[in-house]
């Protein structure tokens, strides 16, 4: 594990080994809105090893042992293009500063969101999203609702807390700009027709934070797109059906050019 600088912030950042084919596209993997490097557990490494692909974890600002947000219920408090803002001047940044430029991107949640934005203005080998959101649905509104919830009544914090040093700069951070009226028009829909790289696009069928349209939305006018719906799958393919979210991974990145 190591901290890299991006405009004065310290991101957690995990290397993992590529193994065989080392020269391909290496892989960087952006996490949920809850996210961190320990969340992903090994399953980043198990795609590297078998697609032969160097990878790159790293924890958003905020999250994990990255640096805190400061005031994030104030004045730090993220705004309604956080997204676009970590697609846009982050994410090129740690890009920059781990020698990488045209990498494959593996986000989750959020973190597809984010893929989906920088592939749609930066060349990439290949866009990988799971679970992305690329329009607020009422179903998402509803299910963060439940997850504040969670974290004021329940045992939510406690879990969270293992994976983040910092862990209510952690949740309200991702909740309150979530559940906030100005972010209800988030939609990326446009911009996700200018992505010219493949994309492969993972969902599961009994997902509670976006039905089949996030990923039905995203249609690219030049770029080819391929599409998996999981059965018996959440919000997380990489942890309810990995072996399978893993084969379609490595068969999709086996396939580029």
């Amino acid at each position: 594990m190591e901290m890299c600088e991006v405009n004065g912030v310290r991101l957690e950042v995990q290397r993992l080994a590529g193994g065989r084919g080392a020269s391909r596209a290496p892989i960087v993997f952006l996490h949920e809105g809850l996210g961190s490097v320990s969340m992903w557990r090994d399953w980043p490494a198990s795609v590297c090893a078998a697609a032969g692909r160097e990878g790159f974890v790293y924890s958003r600002r905020g999250y994990g042992k990255s640096d805190p947000t400061p005031d994030v219920r104030g004045a730090g408090r993220l705004g309604p293009d956080y997204m676009h803002r970590e697609a846009l001047e982050v994410l090129p940044g740690l890009l920059r500063a781990l020698g990488l430029q045209v990498p494959v991107l593996l986000g989750h949640s959020d973190g597809g969101t984010i893929a989906l934005i920088y592939a749609a203005r930066f060349p990439v080998s290949a866009c990988v999203v799971m679970a992305p959101h690329v329009i607020v649905e009422d179903l998402s509104v509803r299910s963060i609702s439940e997850a504040r919830t969670a974290y004021q009544s329940n045992d939510l914090r406690g879990r969270l807390a293992r994976y983040h040093a910092d862990v209510d700069t952690a949740f309200w951070q991702w909740n309150d700009i979530w559940l906030s009226p100005e972010f209800r028009d988030f939609d990326i829909r446009e911009e996700c027709r200018r992505i010219q790289a493949p994309v492969l696009a993972i969902q599961g069928e009994d997902d509670p934070y976006g039905t089949l349209r996030q990923i039905e939305d995203i249609q690219p006018t030049r770029g080819p797109i391929s599409r998996q719906v999981l059965p018996q799958c959440g919000h997380s393919p990489h942890r309810d059906q990995p072996d399978k979210t893993r084969q379609f991974v490595t068969e999709f990145l086996a396939n580029l050019p």
